[in-house]
């Protein structure tokens, strides 16, 4: 697959050109590590298109990812998914389209929500794996579009934190059958359509979607996908209308060229051998300490271990894997999430194999899994963010109406929402995930 804006940027280095615009370091920043890369670090210069009114190489690039993914457009975004969620809730703003959510979005979600002033009707799962992950059933959305006589959309977010999946499939169907949106938070799943099994929501039917590049696959910290399922009704030059509201108008060409390339490897033939080979270790690891650890089911790229049912405290088990060299995405007393992609090698299995193996339980979590609290709705999420308000403790938030919660990223999963009033259940959940103030409104 070509790769058109890598190209240029190695054919304009190698001009060894007089750089008499942007940016300041004209390629030649004296940082070791930085040197090279900053010598393709470029602005919008003749030739290089520009990526909110795309109609050169970087159109032919995003042009090269839809076909990937099998999706109508491809957007790209140098601000993570994050632009592509603002994006995808701003053409749902300008439809008039009410928004269903399932609960477990991320904050990124609920700043866009502010930012917009959209309202949102929630459904929370039927099941549920801590605040992180739920089963959501495709029944109760059904049902809050049943109740609706105006447009909607629905919002999910598959994988979750913990790499649970919903049925994306079976609740497009339902949305075609009511004439909604489905929206999908498919941050954590850009590698999904590549699986011997393909589970992208695209593939399943979704309307919108946006993938992070650069959490499973190889793009630079910040790249971001946004596809559209069906040319039918998108406009293209609306779409981008809408990504410059929140876009930067400077965005990072050496991102950019991460994305372009990244097409180049999901092209390739040893990619999807690379990533095969990583599940097969993957299945091999899980099998090999099936008897002292439970490890979820989800997206098989997450390693996530249950600590509750492995009778160990999770960050017990993060602290002695960081002592042996291995980081992992994230941890808390319930759970420890490790995730793989297709360039994590044999080497990298054999380490945490050791890790995993060497690991003794200093203590059980004792503690029970929390479920989502239910807060009352007071007022909405903008009118409450944008209020005069006041820090306080967790102890002393009985009642008040939360004006925003500072949620560590990761796993930047909400507890009590803007514009919901606290109870004894949020203050117990807050507590158990350390959360020790919150602002409320005066």
């Amino acid at each position: 697959m070509k790769t058109p804006i890598y190209d240029f940027l190695l054919e304009y280095m190698a001009k060894n050109p007089v750089r008499m615009h942007m940016p300041g370091h004209k390629g030649k920043l004296l940082a070791p590590l930085l040197r090279q890369a900053s010598a393709i670090d470029l602005t919008e210069i003749q030739g290089a298109d520009s990526l909110l009114e795309a109609n050169g190489i970087i159109a032919e690039s995003e042009r090269n990812a839809a076909s990937l993914y099998g999706a109508a457009y491809t957007f790209y975004s140098c601000a993570g998914s994050t632009l592509c969620i603002q994006t995808m809730l701003l053409l749902m703003k300008q439809e008039g389209r009410v928004v269903i959510a399932a609960r477990n979005v991320h904050r990124a979600f609920l700043n866009a929500c502010v930012l917009l002033d959209l309202p949102v009707q929630w459904i929370y799962p039927r099941e549920s794996n801590g605040i992180l992950s739920g089963t959501y059933a495709p029944e109760d959305f059904e049902q809050a579009l049943q109740q609706l006589h105006r447009p909607a959309c629905v919002y999910l977010t598959s994988p979750d934190y913990l790499g649970n999946m919903a049925d994306v499939s079976q609740i497009a169907e339902i949305c075609r059958q009511y004439s909604a949106k489905l929206l999908v938070d498919n941050a954590h799943g850009a590698h999904l359509a590549f699986l011997p099994e393909p589970c992208h929501p695209i593939q399943l039917g979704a309307d919108y979607c946006c993938d992070s590049s650069h959490k499973m696959l190889s793009g630079l910290t910040g790249t971001a996908y946004l596809h559209v399922g069906s040319d039918l009704d998108a406009d293209a030059m609306r779409i981008r209308d809408a990504m410059a509201m929140f876009a930067s108008t400077s965005p990072s060409y050496l991102l950019l060229a991460s994305l372009d390339w990244c097409n180049h490897e999901l092209a390739l033939p040893q990619f999807r051998e690379r990533l095969w080979n990583v599940l097969e270790q993957i299945q091999f690891l899980k099998c090999r300490f099936s008897s002292r650890y439970v490890f979820t089911d989800g997206d098989p790229l997450h390693v996530t271990i249950d600590a509750v049912q492995s009778r160990c405290h999770g960050l017990d088990l993060a602290s002695h894997l960081e002592k042996q060299r291995i980081y992992v995405e994230y941890a808390d007393a319930y759970h420890v999430v490790l995730l793989c992609s297709a360039s994590s090698t044999t080497k990298d299995f054999f380490r945490l194999s050791k890790g995993l193996e060497s690991f003794v339980p200093v203590s059980a979590c004792e503690i029970q899994k929390c479920t989502f609290p239910r807060p009352e709705i007071v007022c909405g999420i903008r009118e409450a963010a944008l209020a005069p308000q006041e820090m306080i403790s967790i102890e002393k938030s009985v009642g008040r109406i939360c004006a925003s919660l500072k949620v560590p990223c990761p796993p930047a999963v909400p507890i009590v929402l803007s514009g919901e009033r606290i109870d004894s259940h949020c203050i117990d959940v807050l507590i158990k995930y350390g959360i020790k103030t919150v602002n409320v409104v005066q």
